[in-house]
C-alpha cells in the first residue's frame, strides 16, 4: 500500500501536460540543453499547492546546479508521484522522465518490460550507494544488475496510546511483544468503556489484505511461495492471524462492533483518544497529530508483535532506457545531492524542516548503515521536535526482524485477502479453513495469469 506525506515520501508525479510538452517532452529526447549542458528530466517535484515543500525542492535543485554548472535539471510535478492510471502507458510509450519515481514493488516490472537503464557501470558516480541498507539496494537489483536507487523506506509497527495504557494499568514503556500480549492489552483497554476500542484493523479497500500480509509476516509466514507460483496463506501462520482477529472481535469484544474500517477511520479513532493500538508505519504519527487531534506525547511506536518479520515498503528512482551515459551520471549525482546525503538535502535538512514546523525525530526512514546512519541520526536528534523516546522500542526491535517487501501483484492479492479479513470480523461463525482454501485458489489464479 502507499504512504503519503512530503516529509517522508514526496507525493508528486510528472505527468506531462500539453504546456509541458511544448517546452520539453517527458523523456528528454536528448542529453544536451540549449546551453550545451547535460539536461536531465526528473519527476516527483511537489505540486505548487504544497508551497513549503515546493520551495525546498526548488532550493535544492538550484544549489545542485550551482555546484554542477554543467548539468541542467528540468523537474516535472503533479499529484501523486506515480499515477497507476498513466504509469504503464508512459512506460510503454517511452515517455518516462530520464530519472523517474517508482515504488519498491515496481522495480521488477519496469525491468521486465525493458524500460529500465542498467546503472551498474555507473555506480561509482553515486557516493552514497554503499551506505544504503543492503536489503533496500537489493530491491532494485535484478539478476545481479542494479536498475534503481532507493530513496526512502518504511516498515510496519504497532502504534499505541500511552495515555490509555496507563489508564488501563498497563506499562506504556513495555508495549506488547507478542500477539498474545496484544490481545491481553486490547481486552484491558476495551474494558475502560465509554466507546474505547482496544485494537482496530482495516478490512476494506484492499487495506485489510495489506494488514493481513503484515500480520502474516510477523508470524513468520508468507503470502506467496518462494517460487512465486502458488499462494502460501493456507498454513498454521495464516490460520493464527485470522483466529487471533476472530477471537479479539468475538470472544473478547476488544475490537468494537464497527468493522469494514479503512485507514481514515482508524486514524480518527486513535487521534480522538478512543483507540489503544493499530498497525501502521511511523509516517502515520504526524497525521494523527496535525489532522486527527492527537498528541505526540501520547503516541508511541513498537515493533511488529510476533518477533519474526515485518512488511516494508518505500520508493526510489529508476532511469529510463533512453537515458544516455551522461544523463545517468548526472542523475546519480542529483540523487546524492537531493536525497542520499545524511542530514542534508531535500529530505535530510532537519534544521530547515524544524524551522517550518515539520516533524523531526520520527524513527523512519532509516536508509543508511554504519557511519552514514550515525551521522543522519545525530543530525535528526539535534533538531528533534517530537518525543523520540516514544519510538525507541520500535528502533531496537526492528533490528531483530526479517524485513519483507509486499507480495507480487499486491493490489490484486490484497483484494482477495480483504474478503477473508472482513468475513472473520463481520461473521462470528466464519469458517477460517474454508476462507483460506478459497482465497488460495484465487491467488493461484492471479499468479498463473501473470
Amino acid at each position: 500500500m502507499r504512504h503519503t506525506g512530503f516529509r517522508r515520501t514526496v507525493v508528486a508525479f510528472g505527468v506531462c501536460s500539453s504546456l509541458a510538452l511544448a517546452a520539453t517532452a517527458c523523456g528528454s529526447g536528448g542529453d544536451e540543453s540549449a546551453s550545451g549542458k547535460t539536461r536531465i528530466t526528473v519527476n516527483c517535484e511537489p505540486p505548487r499547492s504544497a508551497k513549503v515543500d515546493r520551495a525546498f525542492f526548488e532550493e535544492e535543485i538550484a544549489a545542485f546546479e550551482e555546484r554542477n554548472p554543467d548539468i541542467d535539471v528540468v523537474a516535472h510535478d503533479a499529484f501523486p508521484c506515480q499515477d497507476p492510471k498513466t504509469f504503464d502507458a508512459k512506460l510503454a510509450g517511452g515517455q518516462m522522465e530520464d530519472v523517474f519515481y517508482t515504488y519498491f514493488t515496481d522495480a521488477r516490472h519496469v525491468v521486465d518490460v525493458g524500460q529500465a537503464a542498467d546503472l551498474t557501470p555507473y555506480l561509482g558516480e553515486l557516493k552514497s550507494y554503499d551506505t544504503i541498507q543492503k536489503q533496500l539496494r537489493d530491491i532494485y537489483t535484478v539478476d545481479g544488475k542494479v536498475y534503481g536507487i532507493p530513496r526512502t523506506g518504511y516498515s510496519m509497527g504497532l502504534i499505541y496510546n500511552r495515555a490509555l495504557f496507563r489508564k488501563a494499568g498497563l506499562d506504556p514503556d513495555r508495549p506488547p511483544a507478542t500477539w498474545e500480549e496484544v490481545r491481553a492489552a486490547a481486552k484491558r483497554i476495551a474494558a475502560l468503556g465509554d466507546g474505547t476500542v482496544g485494537y482496530a484493523d482495516y478490512s476494506a479497500q484492499n487495506q485489510g489484505g495489506w494488514h493481513f500480509t503484515a500480520e502474516l509476516y510477523s508470524q513468520g509466514g508468507d503470502v506467496v511461495g518462494a517460487d512465486g507460483e502458488k499462494a502460501a496463506i493456507d498454513t498454521p501462520e495464516g490460520r493464527a492471524v485470522l483466529r487471533n482477529l476472530h477471537d479479539m472481535r468475538w470472544t473478547d469484544d476488544s475490537m468494537g462492533s464497527k468493522q469494514l474500517l479503512v485507514i481514515n477511520d482508524v486514524q480518527q479513532m486513535m487521534g480522538s483518544g478512543k483507540l489503544g493500538m493499530y498497525l501502521a508505519a511511523p509516517d502515520n504519527i504526524p497525521i494523527l497529530v496535525k489532522e486527527k487531534g492527537g498528541d505526540y506525547e501520547d503516541l508511541a511506536l513498537a515493533p511488529m508483535p510476533g518477533g519474526k518479520g515485518t512488511l516494508i515498503g518505500g520508493d526510489g528512482y529508476m532511469f529510463a532506457k533512453h537515458a544516455t551515459p551522461a544523463q545517468i551520471r548526472a542523475g546519480l549525482k542529483w540523487l546524492d545531492h537531493m536525497f542520499l546525503t545524511p542530514g542534508d538535502g531535500f529530505l535530510g535538512d532537519y534544521a530547515r524542516a524544524r524551522k517550518h514546523d515539520a516533524p523531526v525525530g520520527l524513527p523512519e526512514p532509516r536508509l543508511f548503515t554504519g557511519a552514514a546512519d550515525a551521522r543522519d541520526q545525530q543530525a535528526k536528534k539535534a533538531d528533534a521536535n517530537v518525543p523520540v523516546e516514544n519510538y525507541q522500542a520500535f528502533l531496537d526491535g526492528n533490528r531483530k526482524l526479517r524485513m519483507k517487501i509486499e507480495p507480487p501483484h499486491a493490489q490484486q492479492i490484497y483484494s482477495v485477502l480483504d474478503g477473508i479479513v472482513s468475513a472473520v470480523l463481520t461473521k462470528e461463525d466464519a469458517d477460517i479453513d474454508q476462507l483460506l482454501e478459497d482465497a488460495s485458489e484465487k491467488i493461484d489464479g492471479i499468479l498463473a495469469r501473470s
